[in-house]
């Protein structure tokens, strides 16, 4: 069996950014991850709003920095290899299953597997991620100064974020399949009062549109007439639902834990999981309402250090 002190699972920048303090800090590290290092944000074409990037950076560009930074100082990356399981062992250390039929032991562990948004599966919605459509406004907004874009969706999220992009783009098509909105009601008003907002109700988009190289325009069809009407925008803002990538935390966290964060985890300020020594989440799959680059770096961050005071105390690590 693999031994490291600590495993972390997930490879995005919360992943990168606990793997590069536990290792600073001469911790044997492993990440986990099952794509390529840098999690999501490798997924999207630019991004303008990290520190000490004022022109802005490529997220497959960032991801890789982060990844080589980590490395630089010792953390192992074990990419393509998904974590399939996690128990407690007998000694109180983790038991790690992989798909590639290999077997870790740690003494403690760092979830950092973040969440994924729903996504609508219609032609055009993979071509073009990351190059007009997107799931993220406070992300990629200001790459919309001056143009048109669409939101879709009905509740808080897609609401408010229409209503964030209207500081940029010229125009917002807010588009969703019921009549009426989900969302508080005082966003819903602000949002039918906005002058560049217009709203595409009881229609379902059916296709994303572009030149090959960016997004162009979306297909939207009636539900009330079968009716289909194509919108020229520039951007595709998804907001129908977001996934917190929790099933391995359901073998170690209670499942009234769980409920009660919506499938997220909540976490102490140091990013352990109360009454479960030696568990850390980082990331988006931790109870927060601000999900960028940023925030997972730093509660990956206080997670890798904080593993490494706990570690400071483990019976198990020579001193």
């Amino acid at each position: 069996m693999n031994t490291c002190d600590v495993a972390i699972v997930g490879g995005g920048p919360a992943g990168l950014a606990a793997g590069l303090y536990a290792s600073r800090g001469m911790l044997k590290t492993v990440v986990f991850e099952k794509q390529i290092s840098g999690g999501q944000i490798v997924t999207t074409d630019w991004v303008e709003n990290y520190p000490a990037f004022p022109d802005g950076i490529s997220g497959s560009d960032l991801g890789e920095l982060m990844a080589r930074q980590a490395q630089d100082y010792g953390t192992q990356i074990e990419l393509f290899v998904s974590v399939t399981s996690i128990t407690r062992g007998e000694n109180g250390d983790f038991i790690l299953e992989t798909d590639n039929d290999e077997s870790w032991q740690a003494h403690c562990v760092i979830l950092a597997s973040g969440a994924v948004p729903h996504k609508l599966e219609i032609p055009g919605e993979a071509d073009y991620t990351g190059r007009g459509v997107s799931w993220c406004a406070t992300c990629d907004g200001a790459l919309y100064r001056d143009k048109v874009v669409a939101v879709i969706g009905g509740g808080d999220s897609a609401v408010e974020e229409a209503l964030f992009l209207t500081k940029f783009a010229s125009k917002v098509y807010l588009i969703h399949r019921r009549n009426e909105f989900r969302a508080m009601p005082v966003a819903v008003q602000r949002a039918k009062a906005h002058e560049k907002i217009e709203l595409v109700l009881s229609s379902v988009p059916v296709e994303i549109e572009g030149d090959g190289s960016r997004v162009t325009g979306l297909r939207v069809r009636s539900i009330l007439n079968d009716s289909e009407r194509l919108l020229e925008v520039n951007g595709v803002f998804e907001f129908v639902g977001i996934k917190p990538l929790n099933e391995l935390a359901v073998e170690l966290v209670d499942a009234e834990i769980l409920d009660a964060g919506g499938g997220y985890i909540p976490v102490d300020p140091d990013g352990s999981v109360r009454d479960i020594p030696g568990l850390f989440v980082a990331g988006d799959l931790t109870l927060g309402p601000l999900k960028q680059v940023v925030t997972a770096a730093a509660s990956g961050a206080t997670a890798g250090f904080s593993a490494l005071r706990y570690l400071d105390n483990y019976a198990h690590i020579p001193q």
